[in-house]
């Protein structure tokens, strides 16, 4: 099952706490951070995908399309 970003962003919270405190040696902050930074890419790429689909409206016709702004 995939986590949801609030668990990955939660996830990644704590372990920048536990990099901050330094009381972990380098073989586990090596490895926390690598974890850290799969935590973030699946965040950011969360992201994206919700502002590219909040972008988006629905046609009459029910297609996707790219929602702009009338002035």
């Amino acid at each position: 099952m995939e986590k949801t970003f609030e668990e990955a962003l939660n996830e990644l919270e704590i372990i920048v706490k536990e990099m901050e405190s330094g009381t972990i040696e380098l073989d586990t902050a090596i490895e926390k951070y690598t974890e850290a930074m799969k935590l973030a890419k699946f965040c950011s790429e969360k992201l994206k995908t919700a502002t590219d689909k909040v972008n988006k409206i629905l046609t009459e016709q029910g297609e996707l399309k790219d929602f702009e702004i009338e002035e």
